[in-house]
């Protein structure tokens, strides 16, 4: 068989990962010899063995000779683990098929260096675009220091997503917000803003049993919840403060916060942002101190106004739109505050999968950097 099929077999396995690598990377490991798997594993969790070892215990004195296809650079540095490339060397491998570099500085590149110094052969690329898309979000922190910014929104037909009043339980149906939970699951962080806490009262948690998803116990873990409370308009009291989890509130004020939560539940920490032109705390700031944490992956759930200030930053890499079949009126809230007035303001996007998640449609659309600002009404 070709490198490409044992390799989709390892971007398979690194798959498993979508819900508990974070900080750390999905990778999955498969050990081929004489045409056949004698090995395979992926990283279930930072802190315990990467996807190389899971895949050396199980191929045994069968990896000596074999072929190691690995979706991504195996790493070089000791850290929580010792590092793969030893490792594989070590068991014996002939050959290492490698994904895609590691853009990691204590790696990039140093592991397929320590193979070839030990005298295995080393193949890389392997369906890097493949294997890049499974890490997206690890690849772009390490790269550029900031997170993955993917922002959910859910309206009617005719935009809308509440009513005058604020009422909005529910738009979309279940299958859509299954979807969402497993959105969070996926995070690193989830961003909501004081409106929206204050208003919908929601506890922004991942909830195992709605995501539809069979996964251990052990490997469940909640998002950063992170609160933009400029004014520190909150008390404390609010749900989403009594679930389980760690919180940090992004105010301009430090000393003025009077927020307690029961440390049993989860940490609170307080993130003093420069303030931005407008006095309200600078989003850019807050994503590359949430990429400075670790996180690799940030979900926006907010109201109107602070998604489309996000949409404004242009740091928000991916939308996600929940479209219901249903109309609300042109007295219902709009989807996003953005503040443009005239057509070469507008703010374009690709299409990038349309698909029916039950009775509504997602819509996930990355931005037309190419064309900012050159569409204008003729």
């Amino acid at each position: 068989m070709s490198h490409e099929v044992w390799m989709a077999r390892a971007l398979q396995l690194a798959r498993l990962g979508l819900y508990s690598t974070s900080p750390n990377p999905r990778v999955g490991c498969v050990i081929v010899k004489d045409g056949a798997i004698v090995g395979e594993g992926w990283h279930q969790k930072a802190g315990e063995p990467h996807a190389e070892v899971h895949a050396m215990r199980m191929a045994g004195e069968q990896a000596r000779g074999a072929t190691a296809y690995v979706t991504l650079e195996p790493c070089s540095h000791y850290g929580r683990t010792p590092p793969c490339a030893e490792g594989l060397i070590k068991a014996g491998v002939a050959r290492v098929v490698g994904a895609c570099a590691d853009p990691n500085p204590l790696v990039a590149g140093r592991g397929y260096q320590m193979l070839r110094d030990a005298g295995v052969e080393v193949i890389t690329p392997c369906l890097e675009a493949q294997a890049i898309e499974v890490n997206q979000g690890f690849m772009q922190r390490m790269q550029t220091g900031l997170p993955y910014t993917r922002i959910k929104l859910a309206q009617s037909l005719d935009g809308r997503t509440a009513m005058a009043s604020g009422e909005s339980q529910w738009i979309t149906g279940p299958h859509a917000r299954a979807d969402v939970q497993r959105l969070r699951a996926r995070s690193c962080a989830i961003i909501t803003g004081t409106d929206s806490v204050l208003l919908d009262n929601p506890s922004m948690t991942v909830r195992p049993a709605e995501t539809g998803i069979e996964q251990e116990a052990r490997l469940w873990r909640q998002p950063l919840r992170v609160i933009i409370d400029g004014q520190q308009r909150l008390r404390g009291s609010e749900t989403i403060f009594s679930q389980a989890g760690d919180i940090l509130l992004a105010v301009t004020d430090a000393a003025a916060v009077k927020v307690e939560r029961d440390p049993a539940l989860g940490s609170l920490s307080i993130w003093q942002s420069p303030a931005n032109a407008d006095g309200n705390v600078d989003l850019s700031a807050l994503l590359h101190h949430l990429g400075g944490l670790g996180s690799n992956e940030v979900l926006i759930e907010s109201g109107a106004r602070l998604g489309g200030a996000f949409i404004r930053t242009g740091l928000v890499n991916e939308l996600v739109l929940y479209c219901a079949p249903t109309l609300l009126g042109s007295n219902a809230r709009p989807l996003l505050s953005l503040g443009l007035d005239n057509m070469n303001e507008q703010i374009r996007w690709h299409w990038q999968d349309v698909r029916q998640v039950g009775g509504d449609l997602r819509l996930t659309l990355t931005p037309d950097t190419e064309n900012a600002g050159v569409y204008r009404n003729h």
